[in-house]
């Protein structure tokens, strides 16, 4: 099958050297270098708050249609305030351009780094359990505490804090709900300390109260049996 793109750009009279052809082929590029920065972080070349908004909705209607989960990690630098005043704005720039290049090295290929804003970014894992993205958020967290960059000639040990959660098709929520509910666990990471990951727990399985002897005796439309030491009535017959 023929690519309609490329139809496009095709000289309809059949000229190798067709300017027309060659104005489109432009017009194709510029826009599609337009649509990059529209969606693109200029400063560390991840996706921007704008594009994680669509792909957010995009894979959350996925996991609608698949019954298969979206994971969202929201992650803060602690502290990164500290090393603009110290270090200065130009570092602090390099600090998060040199951060965002260990996210890309540890993810998959299809899940989605965002910069939310600031020193704040978003990562949407496709088809992603919520066990899985503790453990995605938790490897991120290890490698980035231990892997000190250098400003100015000092060895700087940066930290996050992390807030994980996960969409399931079963769930009514939209995606700033989403988002907000994500948010709130990043919130509690930086209460609890900052430099962890904080994510919904599971409930703890409730026990179920012990059966008495009278009320089994009940369930099963039998008497009890009279308990030890007991004295039982001698019934009396009519004849006595």
């Amino acid at each position: 099958m023929q690519d309609p793109s490329r139809s496009l750009t095709l000289c309809p009279l059949g000229a190798e050297d067709c300017p027309l052809c060659a104005e489109v082929r432009r017009l194709q590029e510029e826009f599609g270098h337009l649509q990059e920065l529209v969606n693109t972080d200029p400063l560390t070349g991840l996706f921007n708050r704008r594009h994680l908004m669509n792909a957010l909705d995009q894979e959350m209607e996925r996991t609608r249609r698949t019954g298969l989960p979206t994971g969202l990690i929201m992650l803060d630098l602690d502290y990164f305030k500290r090393v603009n005043d110290t270090y200065g704005h130009p570092a602090g720039d390099e600090a998060l351009k040199w951060t965002t290049g260990l996210w890309r090295d540890n993810l998959r290929r299809i899940d989605i780094p965002c910069r939310y804003g600031g020193e704040e970014f978003s990562i949407i894992l496709p088809g992603t359990r919520l066990s899985v993205a503790v453990k995605v958020a938790k490897r991120l967290q290890i490698v980035l505490q231990n892997s000190p960059l250098l400003l100015l000639g000092q060895q700087v040990t940066l930290t996050a804090s992390f807030g994980v959660d996960t969409f399931t098709s079963i769930e009514e929520l939209s995606v700033r709900a989403f988002i907000k509910r994500t948010d709130h666990y990043l919130l509690e990471a930086k209460v609890k300390g900052r430099n962890q990951v904080c994510y919904q727990k599971p409930e703890p399985a409730k026990q179920t109260p012990e059966v008495t002897v009278d009320e089994r005796a009940a369930l099963s439309g039998m008497s009890a049996a009279p308990e030890k030491g007991a004295t039982c009535k001698k019934r009396t017959s009519v004849r006595d």
